[in-house]
């Protein structure tokens, strides 16, 4: 026959269980916090900027040599807007360092939230409507993206055609054009009237 071996347990103290669930509890919250967090697409980039993902994006991100075309929102803690625009063309290489890190991981078509601690926006100094020290908030939607130099072609060549459209409306350009008046037919208001 074989002998089991007695190990004596000690007596749990009181309130010790009570300290294991609570602490088991916070555990589970914890990761339930994270998951979230992550599925909502939350995330501290380098420099403390805060990112949320409201809709996600699809595709790449924007490099450092790229220009983003963007929607968006700024404020300051208290609400108070400070710029908004819409289809803004921004290099990222060209604007504050905690939104090139923002932007640098956003996707074509999302939506998020940001936030910009002071030391990675103006720092210690005012700008316009932004005293110093403020922590900025955005809201962006990244309509896309392309390369710098892919940019400057496409704004050259938009230069260029709407140099070749006020050409043709100076006067001596195409009838109808702005210094020549097109031919009306006859009997409509303004024409010269038939002998």
């Amino acid at each position: 026959m074989t002998e089991i071996t007695r190990v004596p347990l000690q007596p749990v103290a009181k309130g010790s269980v009570t300290k294991i669930w609570l602490g088991a509890l916070a555990l589970v919250l914890a990761g339930a916090g994270l998951a979230w967090g992550t599925t909502r697409g939350y995330g501290t980039l380098d420099g403390g900027v805060q990112v949320i993902t409201l809709k996600a994006g699809e595709g790449d991100s924007p490099k450092l040599s790229d220009v983003a075309l963007v929607n968006y929102k700024g404020t300051l803690k208290d609400g108070t807007v400070f710029d908004e625009n819409k289809q803004v063309p921004m290099p990222l290489q060209g604007v504050i360092p905690g939104f090139t890190k923002a932007l640098s991981s956003m996707q074509k078509g999302g939506k998020y939230k940001v936030m910009i601690p002071a030391a990675s926006g103006y720092g210690d100094k005012d700008n316009g409507p932004i005293p110093a020290n403020s922590d900025l908030y955005f809201d962006i939607e990244l309509l896309g993206f392309m390369d710098f130099q892919q940019f400057q072609m496409q704004q050259a060549m938009m230069q260029q055609m709407q140099q070749q459209r006020a050409q043709q409306g100076a006067p001596g350009g195409a009838p109808g054009g702005r210094g020549q008046r097109a031919p009306l037919p006859p009997g409509a208001p303004g024409s010269e009237p038939q002998q």
